[in-house]
């Protein structure tokens, strides 16, 4: 509608001179573009294995999976324009809807089947492919004991997609519009392994596409034009920056060089945080999500559940979540969030000194060592982790005479380091991908799951999150995962530190950007009008 009206007024300015509606139709073409800033690069721009925010953010705006989140909160129909699910919940037909790739190649039901499968493939090594796990024949896939064609998903034909589940599992609609489930390009992806790398050859089905990428310094998305929603789509481009540092973005805010600073791809700096809040433009948001340290199970001295469990009640949250972040984050005794949670007293008393200091005695001698040995923590490049990890690194001196030393690394070698087990304690975080305890918990049910990177396992905690998936009475189902979590807890492989909580300033002429109870941000329907 903008184009014509548009051309209809250069037409009058061409063949009738000068008009007072000209510079109305000049501004009415102006672009709109929303400018970000990332914090670090993307590691992909593959949704099989994307696995952080980063790298979530870009693949919500260049894909789209069966259903998507709306603004008003609800699930609606995305690639998929409806669904059936049968009488035992077990069986979700989904009919496709008509619409193209960015390249201009329909999008089908196989491109459903072969991302599910790609996913799944040991090949692919990608560390969410147990969300898929609620297939049927997944899991057995994924761990090289079962065959792609025994897998529950298959194409009908071009628009018909039949998904068979191992459990009828009530929140799969709301599964299917995570990025693990979104569609990819068989011919793009087999055509180039580094597809997902440059912008040149991502090939989405979303929004947006991809217009460049210049790798750890910036990146854009523009309107997709071939996108089967593009009348809802007002936002003609994104422009994402890339700067570590969370003074300078929220310098570039305050000089209208952005238009949004902080979560939920970076933070704001906790010193600006009372500030903000008492000019009243401090947004605050609780999302269920916890941040927590990890401890390597495999690696000493916290191959030991007591002295890990002694470094987890000896430091006091609330001085965390009071003095340092300041923006309404909530102390956790516990790993699930209290949007969901299954025991809101939580686990363990904190700051529990006393009995923290018995538990390393126990520990040591259990392991028959009389001094730890030197213990490093990790974190990714970012002030407010850093301000957490000095503050319990002073705790741990002084509740436990324990000496750690701090080290700052790159977000995609941090991300490296964690996955393969190099580190003793490392800063972690997990956000819900649905709003479902099972989403916490199952993350440790393997030992060598996509995500633990603890590398503990317990035989019992396992089985009762199998019982889980099997009770449909869903207050047996909470008492057993309530159990689950004790185990967690008793035996302790993470530490929970706080539940999150998203602040952000933002333009106030941006409107319409949809920050879900999770934290995920979606770009869609957002529109900035002219100041």
């Amino acid at each position: 509608m903008k184009k014509s009206v548009f051309l209809a007024l250069s037409s009058i300015l061409v063949f009738g001179g000068m008009m007072t509606g000209y510079e109305g139709a000049i501004q009415a073409a102006e672009p709109k573009v929303l400018r970000m800033n990332l914090q670090g690069e993307p590691p992909t721009a593959d949704p099989g294995i994307a696995e952080d925010t980063t790298s979530s953010t870009i693949i919500t705006a260049t894909f789209e999976g069966l259903t998507r989140l709306g603004t008003d909160g609800k699930l609606h129909p995305a690639a998929a324009e409806s669904f059936t699910v049968s009488a035992d919940g077990k069986t979700y037909t989904f009919k496709i809807r008509e619409a193209k790739w960015s390249n201009g190649d329909p999008v089908t039901a196989y491109d459903f089947e072969y991302a599910w499968k790609r996913a799944l493939d040991p090949k692919t090594a990608s560390n969410y492919a147990y969300q898929l796990y609620y297939v049927k024949g997944a899991e057995d896939f994924n761990k090289g004991i079962g065959k792609a064609g025994d897998v529950g998903v298959k194409a009908i034909d071009d628009k018909t997609l039949k998904v068979e589940l191992t459990n009828s599992t009530p929140f799969f609609p709301e599964l299917v519009a995570f990025k693990t489930y979104f569609p990819v390009n068989k011919k793009v992806v087999e055509g180039n392994k580094k597809w997902a790398e440059e912008a040149k050859t991502v090939v989405g089905n979303g929004p947006f596409k991809m217009e460049t990428w210049k790798h750890n310094s910036n990146l854009t998305v523009v309107k997709n034009e071939k996108y089967w929603d593009k009348a809802n789509v007002k936002l003609d481009k994104i422009e994402f920056t890339m700067i570590e540092d969370e003074n300078t973005e929220l310098s570039m805010f305050d000089n209208d060089e952005l238009d949004w600073a902080g979560a939920p791809n970076s933070s704001l700096p906790t010193d600006a945080l009372p500030v903000l809040r008492e000019a009243g433009i401090l947004k605050t948001q609780p999302i269920a999500g916890a941040y927590f340290y990890r401890f390597n199970t495999e690696q000493a001295p916290f191959t030991n559940a007591k002295i890990r469990k002694a470094f987890a009640y000896a430091i006091k949250r609330e001085s965390i979540t009071t003095d340092i972040l300041q923006a309404g984050q909530v102390p956790a005794t516990g790993y699930v969030p209290p949007s969901m949670a299954l025991n809101k007293d939580g686990y363990f008393k904190d700051n529990d000194l006393k009995v923290a200091k018995k538990l390393l005695v126990e520990g040591m001698e259990e392991e028959g060592i009389s001094k730890l040995p030197p213990i490093t923590l990790i974190y990714n490049t970012s002030e407010g982790h850093k301000k957490i990890a000095k503050e319990i690194q002073a705790q741990w001196k002084k509740n436990l005479g324990v000496d750690i030393k701090l080290e700052n690394k790159e977000w995609k070698v941090y991300l490296e380091d964690v996955h393969q087990g190099k580190y003793q304690i490392a800063r972690g975080g997990w956000l819900g991908d649905f709003n479902d305890p099972i989403n916490f918990l199952d993350m440790f049910q393997e030992k060598d799951g996509g995500n633990n990177d603890t590398r503990w396992e317990n035989p019992k905690y396992k089985e009762l999150l199998n019982q889980s998936a099997l009770e449909q009475d869903l207050e047996k189902r909470k008492a057993i995962l309530l159990q689950a979590e004790q185990i967690l807890m008793d035996e302790m492989p993470i530490m929970p530190i706080y539940f999150y909580a998203n602040s952000w300033v933002q333009n106030e002429n941006l409107k319409d950007v949809v920050m879900d109870g999770l934290g995920d941000v979606d770009f869609k329907y957002a529109d900035i009008t002219k100041k």
